[in-house]
C-alpha cells in the first residue's frame, strides 16, 4: 500500500465514503495498545460529528480529495440523462442505493439521484425512497458546494435547475 497520507493536509476538504464531504481540522498522535499512531481529525460539521482516521489507513478506507470540477460536470450530466430503474424488489434496489450513496463516488450519488427524483405529478415515493433520495441529494449537494467554493444554497439551486430542466425535456 503506498503512502498517500501527505495528499491530505488539515483545513482541507475531504470525502468519506459513509459521511460525504468533512475538514480535516488537524493530525494529531494518540497512542494505542502501546503503538503511537497518527491520526487525521476530520469535522463533519453538518451532522456535529467528528471522526479520527489512521493516516495509514485513508486512502484504504476510500478517503479521497474533493471531486474536480470537470467531475462535478459529468455528475450534472449523469442527472440529466434518463432514470434508469430496475425491476428488481424494491429492498434489493435500495440496498444498491445505499452502496452507490455509501461509495463516496459523486457519479454513484449522482445517479441515485437521478434514479429516485420525482416531480410533483409523478407517482408518490415511499418514505424509505425519499430518505435514499434525501441522503443521496446531500451528499451531491454538499460536494458539489465545497467544489464550488462553499455555498450550499448555490449548490442547490444548480442541481434542481438541472432536475426541472430534465423534466421539461
Amino acid at each position: 500500500m503506498s503512502k498517500k497520507k501527505l495528499d491530505f493536509r488539515p483545513n482541507e476538504f475531504v470525502v468519506y465514503p459513509a459521511h460525504g464531504v468533512g475538514k480535516i481540522v488537524s493530525i494529531e498522535k494518540q497512542e494505542v495498545a502501546g503503538i503511537e499512531l497518527e491520526l487525521f481529525v476530520i469535522s463533519f460539521e453538518k451532522d456535529k460529528m467528528t471522526l479520527r482516521v489512521p493516516t495509514h489507513k485513508a486512502t484504504e478506507v476510500g478517503m479521497r480529495s474533493l471531486s474536480s470540477p470537470d467531475e462535478v460536470s459529468k455528475a450534472m450530466t449523469t442527472l440529466k440523462g434518463k432514470a434508469k430503474v430496475k425491476r428488481a424488489m424494491w429492498s434489493r434496489r435500495a440496498q444498491e442505493y445505499e452502496q452507490k450513496i455509501n461509495s463516496g463516488d459523486l457519479i454513484a450519488i449522482a445517479e441515485v439521484v437521478r434514479d429516485l427524483h420525482r416531480t410533483d405529478d409523478q407517482r408518490e415515493q415511499s418514505y424509505s425512497e425519499r430518505q435514499l433520495y434525501e441522503a443521496a441529494l446531500e451528499r451531491l449537494t454538499r460536494e458539489v458546494a465545497a467544489v464550488s467554493g462553499g455555498d450550499e444554497a448555490v449548490a442547490q439551486k444548480q442541481i434542481d435547475d438541472v432536475l426541472v430542466s430534465r423534466v421539461a425535456a
